[in-house]
């Protein structure tokens, strides 16, 4: 029996030993000396007494093989890492082994506290542990892992440029030259663009396809990726290709020197950084594809504005934006 409150520990006890009057009990907890710690640890380990009561004391270093039961008072105010090194204090010899999480009856469970729950129930089998940390990380955010500050959420950034940043970092430390990366382009079109849970279950397979979706450099990748998750997972959802068709959008607009997509009315936007340099024949090629629905802006904050047909429509903006590109990367050389 698992209660993380020293101060009324002892009456948890009493209230099993009225429950079951004919088992013995032993009582552990931090505050204990080292000695009398140690003493009840080995009598229980001994089969001295049949109940133990303590705190997260026994979270980790205890492997007492006949033990098979564990009841943890409260589960809703632990972590999920924590739960899982607790739940690993049973079942360790052949024997079948049983852990219950509980909580009290009439107290409301935050959203994150049921996700935890829901999330030690599930991951049961051998090997989950590297499941459970991921869903930990997507539960309580992924933090400033190299500063003092453990807060934030890893989504923030987006896990592919948080793999770059890292990946950078240790570059650095060892002494590795880091090429510089083409800006990113930040996409500000209010496109529904994700994969969803019922799509891929998962969440570390989810994860893996995010990331693959993230690399997309042309048609060749997105061609690829599509191909693999019809073959996967089945009949690609609408807001998952939008993702897929963002990512090459963004990876081509980043390398002709695009800041910045967005969208008014009629109306798509490219913002370019001020050192962009098309190369020879762009322009010329732009103006003559599109006519009078294309405008070019310079000075200090350049831009690219394009008339789309149909104002404010998904599908329209998305072939838009696919076509000019297409135009302007043909047969491109950028210096």
């Amino acid at each position: 029996m698992l209660y993380n409150r020293v101060e009324s520990i002892g009456r948890v006890a009493s209230e099993i030993q009225a429950l079951v009057p004919d088992a013995s009990i032993g009582i552990g907890h931090g505050k204990m000396k080292e000695q009398e710690l140690e003493d009840v640890i080995m009598d229980f380990s001994e089969g001295a007494f049949d109940v133990l009561v303590s705190t997260t004391i026994i979270e980790s270093g205890m492997d007492i093989p006949n033990v098979n039961t564990m009841i943890v008072l409260d589960a809703d105010r632990f972590g999920l890492a924590q739960l899982y090194q607790l739940r690993g204090r049973v079942g360790r010899s052949g024997r079948m082994a049983y852990a219950y999480l509980m909580y009290r009856r009439d107290r409301n469970l935050s959203e994150v506290a049921e996700k935890r729950l829901r999330a030690i129930r599930d991951f049961t089998e051998f090997g989950s542990g590297f499941r459970i940390a991921m869903k930990d990380l997507e539960l309580r955010g992924a933090g400033n892992i190299l500063g003092t500050e453990q807060s934030g959420h890893m989504l923030n950034i987006g896990y592919e440029l948080y793999c770059k940043l890292l990946e950078e970092a240790v570059d650095r430390l060892q002494g590795r030259e880091v090429l510089p990366q083409a800006e990113e382009t930040a996409f500000s079109l209010s496109i529904p663009a994700l994969i969803p849970q019922y799509y891929i279950e998962d969440e570390v397979l989810r994860l893996q396809m995010y990331k693959k979706i993230a690399m997309i450099a042309g048609e060749e990748d997105q061609s690829d990726v599509v191909d693999e998750m019809l073959d996967r997972f089945g009949d690609i959802p609408k807001d998952t290709m939008n993702l897929i068709r963002i990512s090459k959008i963004r990876s081509q607009a980043s390398r002709l020197g695009v800041r910045e997509i967005s969208q008014n009315g009629h109306k798509l936007i490219l913002k370019l950084w001020e050192t962009t340099r098309f190369a020879e024949g762009v322009i010329p090629r732009l103006a003559s594809a599109y006519g009078e629905r294309i405008r070019f802006g310079g000075g200090s904050d350049p831009w690219i504005r394009v008339t789309v047909s149909e104002a404010d429509n998904t599908k329209a903006s998305l072939e838009e934006l696919e076509q000019f590109f297409r135009t302007a990367l043909s047969e491109q050389k950028l210096s």
